[in-house]
């Protein structure tokens, strides 16, 4: 393999540096294969998407493969290719947007990456609360926005408290939490489901050509799409994990199955869900618990105390993707602070290598955006949950515009760049499918801004004025930060010297 230049837009002028950090914080923060597998699927298959997946009916199937299969899939290969290149794996979409489109795009993709999922938390959230509700058999937990808050505040901070203790254990409590809270009640799930049709209980939609394709593409068909693109996003959010892996080659592979095992996971989900419960009972924040404990009723079995227990797992689940949406972008973040993008302030890491300080920021914006939401909504849980899943949605798309034009860029540009994966031997192929993830996303983005369906007609103005001033903001807020590049890049020259001596010092 080629070396990896130590200047250049494709590693930073700190590579040298941080490889010396990488290597002083590599005992807690290394992982395997499967353990960064465990991390990508704890944050890409989101059971609390499952019931929003539901509500569309048969139509899920159709929205789930297009979603999946020429969106998702694609990207997952754009993104290994990318990660592949020489002295591209530090720094995820940070790195690759910079080495293509340029500093100033580079640092506004990844701050895009960063700040969207701090409503995306409060998503997460809103499902364990609602879960917790139900297997406490404590509705005022989901209805009163001051308890609401509480708990949300619980649930965060303890989850930042656990990023101290570095990559390595964070890998290994997504492993459990992933297989406990996610991987097992939705294999469960399916058994379960499973068993209720050939027990001949009732189904409420039947699946052939004429129920899974859409009758007609407007406004209220459509906005069903904004969840099943939000199911696939974050793939690339542990991008920045590649330079801790034992085999880093591994990349790619693990992306292919993170792809494979989200589609599976999701079709079969919200299938159980759209087939057993009739559409008006199902609710976004609690459906999927509630679906639990009716199926396993259904089929003979005590489905009000195995669905409290179900519930509880499924919540210990999203508390580990939450985990981990605090690991992976923070990362990339960091890398950009390192090479003089944010104050010199966060630039530096704990002892064990985990940029404590910008985790902190992320979860005071978070809590931030908990308040106004929370309270915003009042009672209606639902309509919380829809705001941040819209406000999220439309984030992170901004995100994915940005990188598929770079890794297009790339393909037409920079084809002589050393890369151990491709996704493709034609370069025509790969910029065609480029190309539909392109305008699939771009359409994507603007269907986010129509009001879910069931949002009251009294919320319906608040509901798309919330998600304008959410995105203006994002939108502005990177431009204004790189305004004091210069001056951040001159602080943080200083600090890394400091730092270099201190490492040296003590690896002698």
């Amino acid at each position: 393999m080629a070396a990896i230049p130590a200047t250049g837009p494709h590693s930073g002028p700190n590579y040298n540096r941080d490889k010396a950090l990488d290597n002083s914080t590599k005992q807690y923060n290394q992982l395997t294969g499967l353990k960064l597998f465990a991390m990508s699927c704890s944050v890409v298959i989101s059971v609390d998407e499952f019931a929003p997946f539901g509500k569309a009916g048969a139509t899920s199937l159709f929205w789930l493969l297009i979603a999946g299969i020429l969106w998702f899939l694609p990207i997952t290969q754009e993104t290994g290719e990318m990660a592949s290149i020489d002295g591209w794996g530090n720094g995820g979409i940070f790195t690759w947007v910079k080495g293509t489109l340029g500093e100033k795009s580079g640092w506004t993709a990844m701050f895009y990456q960063w700040i969207h999922i701090t409503v995306g938390m409060d998503t997460m959230m809103y499902f364990v609360i609602g879960a917790f509700s139900i297997a406490f058999n404590t509705p005022w937990f989901n209805t009163q926005p001051l308890v609401r808050f509480g708990l949300m505040m619980i649930i965060l901070w303890g989850c930042v408290l656990i990023q101290h203790f570095g990559e390595k254990r964070v890998g290994k409590i997504a492993e459990w939490l992933f297989g406990l809270g996610i991987a097992t009640p939705v294999i469960l799930l399916i058994i379960v489901f499973i068993t209720y049709l050939v027990q001949g209980n009732p189904i409420y939609i039947h699946l052939n050509m004429n129920t899974m394709i859409p009758k007609q593409f407007n406004g209220t068909t459509l906005v069903a799409f904004v969840p099943f693109i939000l199911a696939f996003c974050g793939g690339e959010a542990q991008a920045p994990h590649v330079k801790n892996l034992e085999h880093p080659n591994q990349y790619p592979k693990v992306m292919l199955g993170l792809a494979l095992t989200a589609i599976c996971f999701d079709l079969l989900g919200s299938l159980s869900i759209a087939m057993t419960v009739p559409k008006a009972d199902i609710q976004n924040s609690t459906g999927f618990v509630y679906t639990y404990g009716h199926l396993l009723s259904s089929i003979g079995l005590p489905g009000d105390l195995l669905g409290k227990i179900v519930g509880i797992l499924l919540a210990c689940g999203i508390i580990g993707e939450l985990s981990n949406w605090l690991a992976g972008p923070n990362q990339g973040l960091f890398v950009a602070a390192r090479q003089g993008y944010m104050p010199k302030y966060f630039a530096k890491p704990n002892k064990r290598g985990v940029p404590m300080r910008i985790v902190v920021l992320q979860a005071i914006v978070v809590t931030i955006t908990a308040l106004m939401i929370t309270f915003d909504s009042g009672k209606n849980a639902d309509f919380a949950f829809n705001v941040s899943m819209a406000a999220t949605t439309a984030q992170y798309l901004m995100v994915y515009l940005m990188m598929i034009v770079a890794y297009m860029v790339l393909k037409t540009k920079h084809e002589d760049l050393h890369r151990t994966y491709r996704m493709s031997k034609s370069r025509g192929f790969s910029l065609f499918i480029a190309a539909v993830g392109f305008i699939i996303t771009l359409v994507a983005f603007f269907i986010t801004f129509i009001p879910a369906d069931g949002t009251p007609a009294n919320l319906r103005s608040l509901y798309v004025i919330t998600l304008i001033i959410m995105c203006l903001i994002v939108t502005v807020l990177p431009l204004v930060m790189y305004r004091y590049h210069g001056k951040w890049s001159k602080d943080v020259a200083e600090y890394l010297k400091e730092e270099n001596k201190e490492l040296t010092s003590s690896n002698k």
